[in-house]
């Protein structure tokens, strides 16, 4: 097992989800991305880093068909599954590292809430970048969400890594375009708040 696995598998096996920074009772931003670029209920959506977010809840209960959530954690997904109970066989369930992944669909949309971040060397980086540019369909959409500048440098007990929308989109030119980005602060379950910055790209 991998540090990165075991240092997961150890966060979602010693906390709940509500004792995670990032948890959000509905994912508002997120779903408003999808509603944005219009996405048909037999596209094929995926989100990278998912764990046990409720982003796949509300995919689900608004009658979308082809799910995948992708998690280096196995235990994260699993715990998602419990959640889900009978829901759960509606979704394809990916343990993987991001970079180790291999899509064996192309995606209309793919959707990465504080995943990318925590890449922080440039071969990590541009191996996502790679994998991405070739999982998603020509026209389809990347939506990023980041600590931006103003946020946490740490998260989890890691480094992350800080994007503003220069260099965030810098990393995707080559085959996507941007289309928007916002800011967003993030109200943590210990009444903290995190600054993140979400940018959306189309792939050329």
């Amino acid at each position: 097992m991998n540090n990165n696995k075991a240092h997961w598998e150890n966060v979602f096996n010693t906390k709940s989800v509500t004792e995670l920074s990032w948890f959000q009772s509905y994912p508002t931003t997120s779903i408003a991305f999808v509603e944005l670029f219009k996405q048909p209920l037999n596209a094929n959506i995926i989100d990278i880093g998912g764990g046990d977010s409720y982003l796949v809840d509300a995919l689900i209960e608004k009658g979308y068909q082809h799910i995948w959530v992708l998690d280096i954690s196995a235990s994260a997904l699993e715990r998602a599954k419990k959640r889900l109970g009978k829901k759960a066989d509606l979704v394809n369930w990916v343990v993987s590292d991001i970079i180790d992944f291999v899509p064996l669909v192309q995606f209309d949309f793919w959707h990465d809430r504080a995943a990318f971040h925590f890449l922080t060397n440039e071969t990590a980086i541009n191996k996502y970048v790679s994998i991405a540019e070739k999982g998603i369909k020509s026209n389809g959409y990347l939506v990023l969400g980041t600590f931006s500048e103003d946020g946490p440098t740490k998260c989890s007990g890691l480094d992350i890594q800080q994007y503003n929308e220069r260099s965030m989109s810098t990393r995707f030119e080559v085959a996507f375009n941007r289309i928007k980005c916002i800011e967003e602060d993030h109200t943590t379950p210990f009444n903290t708040v995190q600054h993140f910055l979400f940018c959306s790209f189309q792939k050329k």
